[in-house]
């Protein structure tokens, strides 16, 4: 672990976003290995299981990363419309990659997340990234599909926060707590009650997943993520830090006392993002995890095949050594794969799009 030599500088800070986004990807990469390969070591099997909230964590570096990007890129014509560009190309080519692969891979049967097989809506939904409108193709089609219809949405939503709230922070806190509530005592009840009438019992679980991974769920991490970037440029307030905290305490009552769903969910993604504030303040950074996080998005989308080939083919099955080993091959393997991805469709497409972004007299850099 090392603290780049200017943590303030935006050269230092792309670094600690890098390092932030190859935590983020171990974290994801163990919490799905421990699933197939487990330790059978209680408490590292526990503390692997926390490699979860990986996600969240790109989602605030995603959300701080646009805010930065769009800061540095003002005054470009038509933001909006290259914004769009940038982040749909960005995304698009890769994942619309993964969808035939997964299907040859897992088929069109019955599973976990698809429990009445997949079918031709689940595939154009996921194709047009609709897919985390319902509960039988969210993640049912690209394993892990599910935080991608999540980003989309919030790509989909961006500009409007950015171009309307601009940099007052605490109108990003107050949206973010409001939302939380709205979904955490009205639109949870309501979807639930929604989907117990229309899915029978063997759709139960994935329902209980789907209510944890939709865009309201997620959504005011995003908004947190907007505060935090504004928050590194000039210090929280007083008043800013108290609200934090109130909704913090807020959220602990409501888990304590009443074991309100959500509420623990609550908790952990505000104690990530100051651990994300931290990190960049300090310029944190870490050469091999920085190396991850820029090939992040491609790793993610690969693990899910190399860690299922890796789980056919191992001799281990279980246990430490083959939970520890699991994860440095499918790392390794999914690194490998993603710079094989980048240099045959990332970079030409990057390139393409850069063209297009910057064609004209005013030239920026991308």
């Amino acid at each position: 672990m090392q603290q780049h030599a200017q943590p303030t500088t935006p050269q230092a800070r792309l670094g600690t976003f890098d390092f932030l986004r190859g935590l983020a990807i171990i974290g994801v990469i163990v919490f799905h290995t421990v699933d197939k390969i487990p330790s059978n070591v209680g408490l590292i099997d526990k503390l692997a299981g926390q490699g979860m909230f990986g996600v969240q964590l790109f989602y605030f570096v995603s959300a701080i990363t646009m805010c930065h990007m769009w800061r540095l890129r003002e005054g470009e014509s038509n933001p909006v419309g290259k914004f769009y560009l940038r982040r749909f190309f960005r995304i698009a080519p890769l994942f619309w990659i993964a969808i035939p692969v997964y299907l040859l891979i897992y088929g069109f049967e019955a599973s976990y997340w698809a429990p009445e097989g997949i079918g031709a809506l689940h595939i154009a939904l996921t194709a047009t990234f609709l897919h985390g409108f319902w509960v039988g193709s969210f993640n049912s089609v690209v394993p892990g599909s599910w935080s991608i219809a999540v980003e989309m949405m919030f790509y989909a939503v961006f500009p409007l926060f950015v171009l309307k709230i601009k940099d007052r922070k605490m109108v990003y806190l107050v949206l973010a707590s409001v939302l939380w509530a709205l979904n955490t005592f009205v639109f949870r009840g309501m979807m639930a009650s929604y989907f117990a009438a229309h899915y029978d019992a063997n759709s139960a679980i994935v329902v209980k997943e789907y209510l944890y991974m939709n865009f309201l769920n997620q959504a005011p991490i995003f908004l947190v993520g907007c505060y935090l970037y504004f928050a590194l440029q000039t210090r929280p307030s007083a008043a800013e830090l108290l609200y934090l905290g109130a909704w913090f305490l807020a959220g602990f009552a409501f888990k304590l006392l009443y074991q309100v769903e959500g509420c623990g969910f609550l908790l952990v993604y505000l104690a990530l993002g100051a651990l994300v504030y931290g990190c960049i303040k300090l310029g944190l950074g870490f050469k091999p995890l920085e190396k991850l996080g820029q090939n992040s998005y491609a790793i993610y989308l690969v693990h899910f095949m190399v860690l299922h080939y890796w789980k056919a083919l191992s001799p281990l099955q279980a246990g430490l050594p083959a939970f520890v080993l699991g994860v440095v091959v499918v790392a390794l393997g999914s690194y490998a794969l993603a710079l094989l991805a980048h240099a045959l469709v990332e970079k030409r497409v990057q390139s393409w799009v850069h063209g297009i972004t910057q064609a004209g007299p005013r030239r920026q850099m991308a």
